[in-house]
């Protein structure tokens, strides 16, 4: 069977869609532009249904299997469209490829098409000096980040996000715990609607609190979420939250499990000028209790955030969040650790930003932070952690597509944690550096 059949097929497939046929490139080298069917081989190209060798040629003269035949009326079939009576036709012709091969292909195909995958091959070192006198902590890994999302409808689609994770110090690949946390792990998974001003989010779902770019939690919440608004916009997430921690009295990382609601009003964040307003609350009756005034066993931290482009290359934000629910009593030698603890704020300015996409792209920005133990849940920042205080600055740079280095610095104190014999602030100063891979 020669190629001169399938250039019949395709003009008479393209009958449907001659009117866009001009626009098409012809991705075929070996097809000149005055051949008579140039317009349909190169919409038939665009659409699909051929594909040519792998080489870039399209090979008219060479002769074709019924395999490959079945391929093409089965691409025809599953995109619609053209001559149905001939397609049907052909589909009867080539039944018994279409039953053994074509319409496993075709099956196959159309699952291919529904996921889409991306991810992400991250290297991370980090030294981080919490307290003067305790030296540094040194932590290097590298992580794959598989991230798929499948069509459901047209307004639903499934997400997820895989984690595997190897410790460089330990060249661990089982599940450990801390700073060693290594193997395999679905960090997220969850159900998305969209529609019209309004979206809706259930399973296990990423979470970047918005009032204040994630100064108060980005971390996943087990539950569900619903947003609605276009210019303003109102975000209600109820569930629990994991992996969160406080420091205690002695200074070390407490790890626990909290139910979490959260209301959120703020505006487009892509405005000239931001605003947002939100209310947090966060239960553990078990770890609380001692912590927080008489008979409260809740968290409820209350923020407002603003920001503004000051041009198109600079941008300034901050917010401010704070929890009542602190007892007043628990206040360190100076009688103010209440304030150290139930505050948060921050002040950032950036500039510019880089795109992995855009070889030779950068972005920087310079801020000072304060994060009170009990203001904060999770907060997404890198090189600082919950009761500390001071200086950040950041740098990314894309020297090569799809690669982008991410530097921050940060240098400060970590407060006093503690009840009235509590000490005073120490030094503290971190490094965090990433090397991204995106594909």
């Amino acid at each position: 069977m020669k190629k001169l059949l399938v250039s019949a097929l395709t003009a008479t497939l393209l009958a449907g869609a001659a009117s866009s046929a001009c626009a098409a490139a012809n991705p075929f080298e070996d097809v000149p532009a005055d051949h008579w069917a140039y317009d349909a081989i190169a919409q038939l190209a665009a659409d699909g249904v051929i594909e040519g060798y792998g080489d870039g040629t399209y090979r008219g003269d060479q002769e074709i299997t019924r395999y490959e035949m079945a391929q093409m009326v089965a691409r025809a079939m599953a995109k619609g469209g053209g001559d149905k009576a001939l397609i049907d036709k052909l589909a009867a012709e080539f039944a018994d490829e279409l039953n053994s091969l074509g319409v496993r292909v075709s099956a196959l195909e159309k699952k291919v098409d529904n996921v889409k995958w991306r991810g992400t091959l991250t290297y991370v070192y980090s030294t981080y000096q919490r307290d003067n006198d305790e030296g540094h902590d040194n932590e290097q890994y590298v992580r794959l980040r598989l991230e798929p999302e499948m069509t459901i409808n047209k307004n639903w689609t499934g997400h997820a996000r895989l984690d595997y994770r190897t410790s460089m110090n330990t060249a661990s690949n089982a599940p450990g715990n801390g700073d060693d946390e290594s193997g395999f792990k679905v960090d997220r998974i969850w159900a998305q609607g969209d529609y019209k001003n309004l979206q809706i989010l259930l399973g296990k779902l990423p979470y970047v609190t918005n009032v204040d770019g994630g100064m108060i939690l980005d971390d996943p919440i087990a539950g569900g979420q619903i947003t609605v608004g276009k210019e303003i916009k109102g975000t209600l997430t109820v569930g629990r939250a994991n992996d969160l921690y406080e420091r205690d009295e002695n200074g070390n990382d407490i790890w626990y499990t909290g139910s979490y609601q959260a209301v959120e009003i703020y505006n487009d964040r892509d405005s000239k000028f931001t605003w947002g307003v939100g209310y947090h609350h966060l239960r553990n009756k078990e770890y609380f209790t001692d912590y927080l005034a008489e008979g409260d066993k809740d968290l409820n931290i209350w923020e407002v955030g603003l920001g503004s482009k000051i041009t198109d290359t600079l941008k300034l934000k901050g917010a401010y969040a704070w929890n009542p629910s602190v007892d007043e009593n628990y206040a360190d030698v100076n009688g103010n650790l209440n304030w150290n603890t139930k505050q948060a704020w921050f002040v950032e300015l950036d500039y510019k930003g880089a795109d992995e996409k855009d070889k030779g792209s950068w972005g920087a920005y310079i801020a000072y932070r304060k994060l009170g133990n009990w203001a904060v849940i999770y907060p997404t920042y890198d090189a600082m952690f919950p009761q500390q205080k001071g200086w950040e600055l950041g740098l990314d740079y894309v020297p090569m597509k799809n690669f982008m280095t991410t530097f921050k610095y940060f240098r400060g104190k970590s407060m006093a944690v503690g009840g009235p014999d509590a000490s005073e602030d120490k030094n503290a100063q971190n490094f965090y550096t990433e090397l991204n891979f995106y594909f």
